[in-house]
């Protein structure tokens, strides 16, 4: 089964919507939400990953709402197909299990929702799409990626740009916000090397930091910290120069050297090196 319809809309209609899901009646219920919304001008329908991807080589979608279980491929299986696409379409997960919010994350889904779907829901998961959908087109090189994490048996969903450090712990990471952390059963290795264009670098064996959220960088007798809001992080020896010149390099262009705690550290310590050279 496919099944296209095309809605008259205002001139602000944006969304072109891919529904995939194996159920006849869940379809055709997101389907109807979705219609009710005047920020999606298309919605589409398909009964299996096979059936969309043929539909997807036809019409250039903007977001693919799909189920996760299905015969076949099932939704994890057709985010990895889209990743492969030039021009990817988000992806918004709607099941009725929760315990897929790790692999969400792998195939950065968009947002992840849960059966039955509240249309409230729906409408922030639109919100969401549509936002980074202008993230992209405004720098294309800067997406900001969501994190599905689970709290109090709740998933919720984190953007990158509000993390300010990672703690490994084991098979697992801790994010940390300004206001709060989250467990992820995340490699750091792996967000090492996702973030790493977004500006995260390693400072430890077991850290990461966003080199936009550092506050000071404090370097005494060979030893190095960072401080981020109240937390200070020590810096092993080995990441110490590529930190330092990290942060000298992400300054902003004209900006006061003084306004900039890590470049102002670095040059101390570049001063008290060439005192000790002469």
């Amino acid at each position: 089964m496919v099944v296209a319809r095309q809605r008259a809309r205002d001139a602000g209609a944006r969304l072109r919507a891919l529904v995939v899901d194996d159920e006849a009646p869940a379809l055709a219920e997101l389907r109807w939400l979705l219609e009710q919304d005047a920020r999606v001008g298309q919605v589409c329908a398909a009964g299996s990953s096979e059936q969309a991807l043929r539909l997807l080589d036809t019409v250039p979608f903007d977001v693919v709402f799909c189920d996760i279980r299905m015969p076949g491929l099932d939704g994890l299986g057709l985010a990895r197909v889209l990743a492969r696409f030039s021009e990817r379409p988000q992806v918004v997960f709607v099941t009725a299990y929760d315990r897929h919010a790790i692999d969400a994350f792998e195939v950065r889904a968009t947002d992840y929702l849960l059966k039955p779907v509240r249309p409230e829901r729906l409408g922030e998961a639109v919100r969401r799409v549509l936002d980074a959908a202008g993230s992209r087109d405004a720098t294309p090189a800067d997406d900001d990626e969501t994190i599905a994490v689970e709290l109090g048996g709740v998933t919720r969903f984190v953007h990158r740009s509000e993390v300010t450090y990672v703690i490994a712990h084991g098979d697992y990471v801790r994010l940390y916000t300004s206001a709060e952390s989250h467990l992820l059963r995340v490699p750091l290795t792996t967000l090492e090397q996702r973030w790493a264009a977004a500006g995260f670098v390693r400072i430890h064996r077991s850290a990461l930091v966003a080199l936009g959220a550092v506050d000071e960088l404090h370097s005494d007798e060979g030893r190095c910290s960072v401080r981020i809001g109240e937390r200070v992080l020590a810096v092993s020896r080995r990441h110490t120069r590529e930190l330092r010149d990290r942060l000298v390099r992400a300054a902003s262009p004209g900006r006061d050297p003084s306004r900039d705690p890590g470049r102002e550290q670095s040059s101390r310590e570049q001063s008290r090196g060439r005192e000790r050279a002469t």
